[in-house]
């Protein structure tokens, strides 16, 4: 394990790097744009470890930063808003999310976002902006089954930004064998106010909506296949939802 790997684990460094991280966001959350959240009062009785939050995906890093916003102010009671950030001051380390290993190393900045808590994997079907086929990297599962056995974990089943691709095996695999509690999430309006990487700002005064919905009552004994749709119909990107959201429509608008 390597000295960074080492300081992610210590949860006063990260909350350096979480407060730093999040004094820089906020105004782009909250000023820039407006943000709307509904479903905080399903995070209140979680317990400390084993739970997984799937969501969709709409940029590399505006959509997790903001989760762990929504995390912070969620332990300083705030209900469904994020209001004034002194949630910063304290806020909620105990979570990890899972991004893919060469968006993480790609720049500065996404070096510095690795160290509030990624869990790097390695994608099995791109690489170096290229399609491959490649066998799932045991090392990563562990690090995720590890990360849960603790921890809240984030992760993004389709692996990608674009509406409605088709969600990873993967994230199957990880609930069939930790059987945690999932918490479903449908976010918009991400794509409309941030460039892809989610850094810079491609519509100002854009509402940004997340939406928690009630943990998933699911069968751990099922097919992995069965699994993975139970968990696109709960983020609303299988093919029934394809034609029927405001996304898909606005999308054929601006072309």
């Amino acid at each position: 394990m390597t000295l960074l790997e080492r300081l992610k684990q210590v949860h006063l460094f990260r909350r350096v790097v979480y407060g730093v991280v999040g004094a820089v966001t906020y105004p782009g959350l909250v000023l820039v744009n407006k943000i709307k959240i509904e479903g905080t009062e399903h995070l209140k009785t979680l317990p400390r470890n084993n739970v997984l939050f799937v969501s969709n995906h709409q940029t590399y890093f505006a959509d997790v930063i903001t989760f762990l916003h929504i995390f912070c102010a969620v332990k300083w009671r705030k209900d469904n808003r994020l209001g004034l950030p002194y949630y910063l001051l304290n806020p909620f380390t105990n979570v990890y999310y899972v991004a893919a290993e060469e968006t993480m190393n790609g720049s500065f900045i996404s070096k510095i976002f690795k160290l509030a808590g990624a869990l790097t994997v390695k994608r099995t079907w791109r690489a170096d902006g290229q399609n491959v086929q490649r066998n799932r990297d045991e090392s990563d599962t562990q690090k995720i089954d590890e990360a849960l056995a603790k921890s809240w974990v984030i992760t993004f089943p389709q692996g990608t930004t674009k509406p409605f691709a088709p969600g990873r095996k993967g994230t199957a695999h990880i609930i069939k064998n930790n059987h945690p509690i999932v918490v479903p999430v449908v976010i918009n309006g991400f794509w409309r106010a941030f460039n892809k990487k989610g850094l810079a700002f491609k519509k100002k005064g854009s509402i940004l909506s997340i939406r928690f919905k009630e943990p998933l009552q699911l069968d751990y004994t099922k097919p992995v296949d069965e699994i993975l749709d139970d968990v696109m119909d709960a983020i609303e990107q299988s093919k029934r939802f394809m034609l029927k959201g405001k996304h898909h429509l606005m999308n054929m608008i601006d072309k």
